[in-house]
């Protein structure tokens, strides 16, 4: 523990507010909050902790703090700041599906979708469905019972729709906002679990064609019976109250916490969906931080929640607005166990797949900075260069962030300055150009550089960090054998062999950076060739662009022939 730490853990106020974790690059990597800052925030740095708590406190070289009135605003504002810094400690959401939901558009012709967001578009949402079959099939259903409009944008005439009878055609009739307003009402009275209402009517509708004789109009209004039958009954009802609900069940075990929320929906369950996290702090704070995460990710919001008796049910409810219930007995109280229980079983199957990615990552980078007796390296840049007989030099970057590839960072590079051949030349242009735009924008550095060369390459990135931009990051190359496989691994100056056991996590995670950044400027080189080769002297001729340059090549075939007819003139 560093002086500043030290200093600032002394005084603490032992009032409620949020804090702030940073690393040695001043980013936010946690957020939390207490109801006393100087307990929680001193617990952290005394006694023992789990392998997932001890990494957070290794990157914490400071910290900050906001004092707050009470522990709800404690809780909202840490909803905020997380939103704000996203840390990468914090719950990240980033696994969780997208359910389907149909949406009745706020048009003045409305039309029925299928969507995989809510948003406040004043549009009407009914779901989540449990897959995008399910919410086709009900589209389906109701394409053939309502006839909302279709197209968009509307067109000028009558469509197959019409003529089909799933559209009144509003794109040439005047349609009166009543007759909308009454369909919407009954596909609301039907999604909101109105079902045998509607097969009364239809019921109603097919004796009446029969008695006419209308026998092709009866066996429509029969088809459509059976078809909300296999749509919309086969499910079990759970519940008989119709209440949309949703159900949250946790477990923890050796620092993770495993949620499973379930969907019911008219008092039917649904789907489900598992969520596995590593936990930092008091389990059902982290679960309650989930669960106000988790519907501002955009799920729907339903009638009430149900939770564990752990759960601050009063905090939970000021986030969300909507009722927060602890059931005690019956139907609910049986369904939040089962939750629970799903929750322990996942958590006990899938717990030694992340102990085994946690080796493949993090006990990855650990290894290799104890092999080149650096920092763990948290962030590693890694760089090659592509060409074919020298033309169309380019080159790449990858990032891994604690062992696993950050695509959001990786770069590429088109050569400006290098000659041809000069792979050299081409590095220390990349390299300059990097580092100069990280020290301007006051981008994040790297904890080490990796190069995929030996030592000439290891030593003109260093020559531009440390004689040029006044950097001191460590450098590695990666060195292939003859069948051009990663071989060794060079460090220092002069570079060494490192010597890094070929079945070990960091020789694997080497591995993994190389072929890594030599596949995407592999990539990036082929699709710089191909543009580059369907160039021609059509592209030099004023007023000929990218449309007619194609039809001139489609008439006559190739440049030749067009030369050959343009001398006959």
């Amino acid at each position: 523990m560093n002086d500043l730490l030290k200093q600032k853990l002394a005084i603490l106020p032992d009032q409620p507010g949020c804090y702030l974790m940073k690393d040695r690059q001043g980013t936010v990597i946690y957020v939390g909050k207490a109801k006393v800052l100087k307990n929680r925030v001193r617990s952290y740095f005394t006694g023992s902790h789990n392998t997932k708590t001890e990494r957070l406190v290794s990157e914490i070289v400071d910290f900050e703090y906001i004092i707050t009135s009470s522990n709800k605003e404690a809780f909202l504002l840490e909803l905020n700041l997380i939103k704000r810094y996203d840390p990468k400690y914090n719950i990240m959401l980033k696994d969780d599906k997208t359910y389907p939901y149909l949406k009745i558009t706020n048009e003045k012709a409305p039309r029925l979708l299928i969507a995989r967001k809510v948003r406040k578009d004043k549009s009407k949402y009914f779901g989540p469905y449990p897959n995008g079959y399910a919410a086709a099939e009900t589209k389906k259903l109701l394409d053939r019972l309502y006839p909302l409009r279709k197209c968009d944008p509307m067109p000028n005439r009558v469509c197959l729709y019409y003529h089909i009878g799933q559209c009144l055609a509003p794109c040439v009739k005047d349609i009166p906002k009543g007759t909308y307003d009454e369909m919407i009402q009954e596909m609301t009275q039907f999604l909101k679990g109105g079902h045998d209402d509607v097969k009364i009517q239809l019921t109603d509708k097919m004796l009446a064609a029969s008695e006419k004789l209308d026998f092709e109009r009866a066996k429509e209004y029969r088809d459509q019976i059976a078809h909300i039958e296999k749509v919309v009954e086969h499910q079990k009802i759970m519940l008989n109250d119709f209440t949309d609900r949703d159900i949250f069940g946790y477990a923890v075990d050796k620092g993770w916490i495993c949620v499973q929320v379930f969907f019911v929906r008219q008092g039917k369950l649904i789907e489900r969906e598992v969520s596995l996290f590593p936990t930092y702090g008091q389990p059902e704070e982290e679960v309650l931080t989930f669960i106000a995460r988790f519907y501002e990710a955009g799920h729907l919001l339903p009638k009430e929640v149900l939770v564990s008796s752990e759960i601050d049910t009063d905090l939970l409810q000021s986030a969300i607005t909507i009722p927060v219930l602890k059931p005690q007995k019956g139907k609910k109280k049986e369904l939040l166990d089962l939750a629970i229980k799903n929750a322990q079983n996942a958590i006990d199957e899938k717990f030694k797949l992340i102990e085994r990615q946690e080796e493949r990552t993090i006990g990855a980078i650990d290894q290799l900075g104890e092999a080149l007796a650096i920092e763990t390296p948290l962030r590693i840049e890694a760089f090659d260069n592509s060409h074919i007989f020298g033309a169309d030099t380019v080159s790449a970057m990858v990032v891994f962030e604690d062992g696993k590839p950050n695509k959001k960072e990786y770069r590429k590079f088109k050569i400006q300055t290098a000659k041809a051949h000069d792979d050299y030349g081409a590095m220390k242009e990349v390299v300059r150009r990097r580092y100069t735009r990280v020290l301007k924008e006051h981008l994040p550095l790297p904890d080490l550089i990796v190069t995929d060369g030996g030592k000439g390459q290891m030593e003109i990135v260093r020559e531009v960090l440390e004689d040029e931009l006044g950097l001191d990051i460590p450098i590695v190359g990666l060195a292939k054998d003859q069948k051009h496989k990663t071989a060794n691994l060079l460090y220092g100056m002069p570079p060494e062999i490192v010597p890094l056991k070929r079945n070990s996590e960091a020789f694997y995670l080497l591995q993994r950076i190389q072929d890594e950044v030599h596949r995407f400027a592999i990539t990036f080189h082929r699709q710089l060739h191909q543009k580059n080769a369907i160039t021609s002297v059509l592209d030099d001729i004023p007023g000929v662009g990218p449309k007619r340059k194609q039809q001139l090549l489609r008439h006559f075939g190739t440049i030749k022939k067009l030369r050959k007819r343009i001398a006959s003139n």
